[in-house]
């Protein structure tokens, strides 16, 4: 037989509703007023300062947030245009990112950290250097 357990979580000041079944089913949570309010951190780094063109670059972000992040988008920057390279929903958010190979001398990329409240940061651009 199920029933709805319903928890208070004082340290967030919010209702954490349980469904709990005998023999320790499944259950479910939602937290509806534990918006802090604030946007996510986020910051973003790679192993390296230069690749060669058409190279992928591994890249790792930092995201932190009172509510929880939800997600880390990866993105590209080209002509000043942010193009989405990939999700990252499991921490350690990480991205392979391939250098362009147009004859540029630099790969520029930035996270984008959205928490469970719907908040979103950017990091700052990080720029690659393009080697030939």
């Amino acid at each position: 037989m199920e029933r709805l357990r319903v928890l208070q979580l004082a340290a967030l000041g919010c209702w954490l509703p349980m469904a709990v079944s005998c023999g320790g089913g499944a259950w479910f949570s939602w937290c509806g007023n534990c918006d802090d309010g604030e946007p996510p951190s986020v910051s973003l780094a790679a192993p390296v300062d230069s690749v060669p063109p058409g190279q992928s670059v591994h890249l790792v972000a930092a995201a932190s947030d009172a509510d929880g992040i939800d997600e880390v988008a990866f993105y590209r920057v080209d002509a000043g245009t942010p193009i989405l390279q990939g999700r990252d929903r499991i921490e350690p958010w990480e991205q392979d990112v391939l250098a362009p190979a147009d004859g540029r001398s630099e790969l520029k990329v930035f996270a984008r950290a959205t928490d469970r409240g719907g908040r979103q940061s950017d990091s700052a651009v990080l720029t690659i250097e393009v080697t030939r």
